[in-house]
């Protein structure tokens, strides 16, 4: 009889693991991703924490949906705390801005762009008011430059700045002076707080500049030529498939209601595909403004 009841046991248990086997081969791919780490999602901190989180809560959620697999979403207080974030490599999938880019390249690669306004580039721009009597770049030695953003601004900063070094100035020949954002930079100009404003294309049209001065008494000084917008990036150690379904879940967003409603919450009229070489040009301003490659 023990003889008996071992076999039976021997074979309940050969059973219970076929069993086990045969739910887990027909268990849907996205229940078994889900038992998969969360892949976390970095926002560059143009907004608040709290509106970053209201702006991309539905991007998160469509990219978990089309993965099936937890997307966390992780907001930076600054753009302090932001980049180290993408210094410690925190972040698997990361929205930030050029220059951040080609800092990290060695650990992230490009697979996308923003689209903002319609457009899929942007310029710097070097605006000073219409009464200023300054008509060139060599006018602005002895003079201040408020520039929208740190020195990590590729738009407000190191854009701007190029345009200037190429035209002859050296750094110590003007006061370089540093607003919060590109918008507060042309309203500082505007209120004669500084002679010229680094900023970007778009500046002018925002409903936050117009509301508060008269975007008719500045002018564009200089233009740069258009650079590709903010880049999207994903760990180099992640696999070319996870990377490709990324990419193309950003990508065909602007090819559905539900999705242009994601790119309508974070403020984009699309993302587009993108990769590392695209911003060369980028390191071409980086390489002459920050000496580094």
């Amino acid at each position: 009889m023990k003889i008996q009841s071992t076999a039976r046991r021997s074979a309940l248990r050969r059973s219970t693991a076929r069993l086990v086997w045969l739910i887990a081969m027909a268990a849907p791919a996205s229940l078994l991703q889900a038992a998969e780490e969360p892949l976390v999602l970095g926002v560059f901190p143009r907004f608040n924490a709290s509106e970053t989180t209201t702006r991309y809560t539905p991007l998160a959620e469509h990219l978990s949906a089309r993965l099936g697999r937890q997307i966390s979403l992780q907001t930076s207080r600054d753009f302090v705390s932001f980049w180290r974030g993408v210094e410690e490599q925190r972040y698997d999938i990361v929205q930030y801005n050029q220059y951040h880019s080609i800092r990290s390249a060695k650990t992230y690669r490009v697979i996308a762009h923003n689209k903002e306004f319609g457009k899929s580039t942007i310029a710097g721009v070097i605006f000073v008011r219409k009464d200023s009597g300054i008509t060139s770049l060599a006018q602005l030695r002895g003079r201040t430059v408020l520039f929208g953003g740190g020195e990590d601004a590729m738009i407000g900063y190191i854009a701007p700045l190029y345009m200037m070094l190429q035209a002859g100035l050296k750094k110590d020949e003007f006061k370089s002076q540093f607003a919060v954002t590109p918008i507060n930079s042309v309203i500082g100009v505007f209120r004669r707080q500084a002679d010229a404003a680094g900023s970007g294309d778009i500046v002018l049209g925002q409903p936050a500049v117009k509301s508060a001065i008269n975007p008719d008494e500045l002018t564009a000084l200089a233009v740069s030529e258009q650079l590709l917008h903010l880049p999207w990036a994903v760990k180099r150690t992640m696999s070319p498939q996870l990377r490709e379904v990324i990419q193309s879940s950003l990508v065909d967003l602007e090819n559905s209601d539900t999705g242009k409603h994601v790119l309508k919450a974070a403020l984009l009229t699309g993302i587009g595909k993108a990769e590392d070489k695209d911003y060369d040009p980028h390191r071409k301003m980086v390489r002459l403004v920050m000496g580094q490659p």
